[in-house]
């Protein structure tokens, strides 16, 4: 059942998807736009991201300077890069900076998640964020976890077909989804939002609910009769997969006439006039827009948020094998920190923007002083902490923190303090060790021990070399004994490094 809450890498890359139809030359936009409220006032002489064919293309920095002192949440989203394109050009350039007005009813927005997988990734963080500026905003979101399209599976930007996943596997996906977007939703209220204004309702649906008691000829009757074949066919991804050696499936073909009946049944159960989406979703939307406009006449709109990729160019998501998780049992808070801390400096302003709920002015300033202080790394440090927290919420960023301060600043404070949780994700990778710590137990021992250096003269010479460290102090002395509160810590753990990078986890038995 449906659950309200409360009220209250790497560059984007660009839509593969057939642009919309209704094209209109930039110029002829910005004099039509002329007095209109929101974001369409400010585009007098600013070419839009989205009309034309192909779409005028600016960097997210051109663009928001270009649009300095616009006003409304669309001119302040497109600022920012999160927006990048709006369907239908005419009327969304007419109706929406009316729909959006403060002053007017709450609009109703949704996006889709397809459960492919047991947690989120990165990749879906940017139409989440998007759907939190629409709350923010005091609008209405809809997080759609697809339980029944991820058994089709969207072909879109796909060489060949998804391998189908069994239902039950779909089901416990799609409840690991849901828990994930609870835990954004929750955190974002918790954490991020300062509580002074009304927070638009938050619901969170699977389209299994409807789709899967929708008749097959009630479904074809119905929505069937009024989606296009020539227009699903002109889409993109369709035509590549139909050139294919290996085709198009009829379940893949079907899969954008599904996901457009999501958009009426919202349309009709929520009054949902708005679709968001991934760059790579814009035919999709299209599709959605088509069904809901020809079977109620009711004006509806789609707006599209960056891809997130790698530096080859790879959408960052579980089909390229470079996903960073949302769920901790796959990507801890430690290494989702580290991910966004390693960022480089020509795009740390443009994720600060993306990936956070920072003001711009705060943004301004923390650039500016990392003008002035670039070794201390100010902005990747605040867009990590500030993701993490969003993801992980304030004890995630805590644990990543300690992490980072024992691995990379050799703090005997943070080792103590970290559970037995954290040094497992710590050291994922690590062997660890369990041990009785003996009478007269002493370094060389204890390397033995855990089959950290050869037996004989050449593990012993390691030692005198400088090449052996416990809890972050390098021990030359292979005789040494060892100590409680030295080379033991408090909570019964030893940090062992072998030369640069070979580490062991030594967890002491019986002390």
């Amino acid at each position: 059942p449906a659950r309200a809450l409360p009220p209250s890498l790497p560059r984007p890359a660009a839509s593969r998807s057939q642009r919309p139809r209704d094209k209109m030359a930039a110029p002829v936009l910005g004099r039509r736009c002329r007095g209109a409220a929101g974001l369409w006032s400010s585009l007098q002489q600013t070419p839009p991201l989205l009309v034309s064919s192909p779409p005028p293309r600016r960097s997210a920095h051109e663009a928001a300077r270009q649009m300095r002192g616009a006003s409304g949440l669309l001119a302040a989203m497109t600022e920012r890069g999160l927006f990048q394109e709006v369907f239908p050009a005419r009327s969304a350039e007419e109706q929406l900076p009316v729909l959006l007005d403060p002053g007017q009813p709450p609009l109703t927005v949704y996006c889709g998640f397809d459960p492919t997988a047991d947690s989120l990734h990165v990749g879906h963080l940017l139409p989440v964020i998007g759907l939190l500026n629409f709350q923010r905003a005091g609008h209405d979101v809809i997080a759609v976890v697809g339980g029944a399209t991820a058994l089709l599976g969207d072909p879109t930007g796909r060489e060949r077909a998804r391998e189908p996943l069994p239902e039950e596997r779909v089901r416990a996906n799609a409840l690991s989804l849901r828990a994930g977007l609870l835990r954004l939703l929750y955190n974002h209220q918790e954490l991020l939002w300062d509580g002074r204004r009304r927070l638009g309702r938050a619901e969170l649906l699977n389209n299994a609910h409807w789709l899967g008691q929708e008749p097959l000829l009630h479904f074809l009757s119905g929505a069937g009769g009024r989606l296009r074949m020539g227009t699903l066919l002109s889409r993109q991804s369709c035509q590549a997969r139909l050139r294919s050696a290996e085709g198009m499936s009829l379940a893949e073909f079907l899969y954008p006439a599904l996901q457009a009946y999501d958009f009426l049944h919202l349309n009709r159960s929520h009054g949902c006039r708005l679709q968001l989406g991934g760059a790579d979703q814009l035919g999709n939307i299209m599709s959605g827009y088509d069904l809901v406009t020809r079977m109620t006449g009711t004006d509806v709109f789609g707006i599209t948020v960056p891809l997130i990729t790698s530096t080859t160019g790879d959408k960052l998501g579980k089909t390229a094998g470079n996903a960073v998780w949302l769920n901790r049992d796959k990507t801890s808070p430690f290494e989702l920190y580290q991910f966004f801390v390693r960022q480089q400096d020509n795009v740390v302003e443009k994720y600060l923007k993306l990936f956070t709920f920072l003001p711009l002015e705060e943004i301004d300033h923390v650039m500016a002083m990392h003008a002035k202080e670039p070794e201390k790394w100010g902005p990747q440090k605040r867009l990590a902490a500030e993701v993490t927290k969003f993801v992980h919420g304030r004890e995630g960023l805590e644990s990543a923190k300690r992490c980072t301060k024992a691995l990379y600043h050799s703090s005997v404070e943070a080792l103590e303090a970290m559970s037995d949780q954290e040094l497992q994700e710590l050291f994922r990778q690590t062997p660890s060790v369990e041990l009785l710590l003996e009478p007269g137990m002493n370094v060389l021992d204890l390397c033995r021990k855990a089959n950290a250096i050869m037996d004989g003269p050449s593990g012993y010479q390691k030692i005198t070399n400088g090449g052996v460290s416990i809890n972050g102090v390098r021990e030359t002395n292979p005789e040494a004994v060892l100590i409680l509160g030295q080379h033991i810590l408090k909570n019964g753990v030893s940090l062992l490094r072998v030369g640069k990078k070979n580490y062991y986890v030594i967890k002491w038995l019986q002390l």
